[in-house]
């Protein structure tokens, strides 16, 4: 339901029959969420980590305290007043604020490197020897140089007037930089011509098309926006459309976490090998490791499924209050760590 001022919605009140009023407020609160029949406890598998994530990125989190979460778990580092996180290296953490300031610090002596001015807010950056490549909120993508302290590109796609804030972050293939945008394409960019960029179209929606997904698996690229996945390998282009909540990439495997429940498991041809249905199901975070998939509903029942989506069981971690985060192995989840490792489908 769309919100209105409440002086509009009085005087509509005023206009409107009781049998219309009735159905105004049931479509405002008719939605249906999972509710599994049997569920069972994780606290064996869970522990406190003393603090709160305040703001997501496709990497990691930032937390309440002012250090962050990355994707090989909590750091100790302080990303500085007005600072979020955003990507990191083995050398080198990214974080950025308000005011388009982009923050290098080195992860050793926990220093500033350097702070970029780029004047948009960074949506989201990958740093690989040396060089950044970066999405800013106002679909405009860019390479900078740290040895030389210069930007070599910078250019401004079509505008966009929402996002989902699980924006894909930019990956580097050999000398190629691969931009996943806010528009619901890929720009692709040879580092040493970075003027000649290529364009890859995902969908075409207008407003939450941002690119949700982009990964490498071997020779195989695949990405993602809320409406259609592609794969981009030897057989060429290839896509698939369904409601996307999260996508997870395991064992050769693709899976698609859908708004209507569904989970489903395709091979890198886009063939169907294996779904699940769990009604009413509106997934927040999801993974998949080992011989495992993994989904967590937005009221807090955490799906565990076997690779081939044939067995799962389910375990109650109670409503989510703030972002959760996957990080390896681990579930970050209101200020708690849920080791998913410790958790089966039978």
């Amino acid at each position: 339901m769309k919100y209105v001022s409440l002086l509009k919605l009085s005087s509509l009140l005023k206009l409107l029959p009781l049998t219309a009023l009735a159905f105004l407020f049931l479509g405002c609160s008719s939605k249906q969420y999972f509710e599994p029949e049997n569920t069972y406890s994780a606290t064996h598998a869970s522990r406190s980590y003393g603090a709160n994530i305040v703001d997501l990125s496709r990497e990691g989190g930032t937390l309440s305290n002012g250090t962050y979460i990355g994707k090989k778990g909590i750091h100790n580092v302080h990303l500085g007043e007005g600072y979020r996180f955003v990507n990191e290296n083995n050398k080198y953490i990214l974080a950025s604020n308000t005011e388009g300031k982009l923050k290098i610090i080195d992860k050793q002596s926990k220093e500033t490197v350097r702070t970029v001015a780029l004047h948009i807010p960074v949506v989201s950056a990958t740093i690989k020897n040396g060089i950044i490549a970066y999405i800013l909120n106002n679909n405009t993508f860019g390479v900078y140089l740290m040895n030389e302290n210069k930007k070599i590109v910078e250019n401004r796609s079509e505008r966009m007037y929402a996002i989902d804030t699980r924006a894909a972050s930019p990956i580097f293939v050999e000398n190629l930089v691969v931009m996943p945008m806010l528009d619901g394409k890929i720009v692709i960019v040879n580092i040493q011509n970075p003027e000649n960029a290529k364009i890859v179209y995902i969908s075409s929606e207008q407003s939450f098309n941002n690119v949700i997904h982009l990964s490498r698996v071997g020779n195989t690229m695949i990405a993602a926006t809320h409406k259609k996945m592609i794969v981009l390998g030897g057989a060429g282009k290839l896509e698939y459309k369904a409601n996307i909540s999260e996508v997870a990439v395991n064992n050769n495997k693709i899976y698609l976490f859908t708004k209507e429940g569904n989970i489903l498991a395709l091979n890198h041809a886009l063939e169907l090998v294996g779904t699940a249905k769990f009604k009413f199901a509106h997934y927040a975070v999801a993974t998949s490791f080992g011989d495992k998939v993994f989904a967590l509903d937005q009221q807090g029942s955490l799906i565990v499924l076997n690779s081939l989506l044939s067995k799962s069981k389910i375990y109650r971690l109670g409503e989510i209050e703030e972002p959760a985060f996957i990080s390896g192995t681990k579930l970050y989840k209101d200020g708690k760590v849920i080791e998913l490792s410790t958790l089966g489908y039978e």
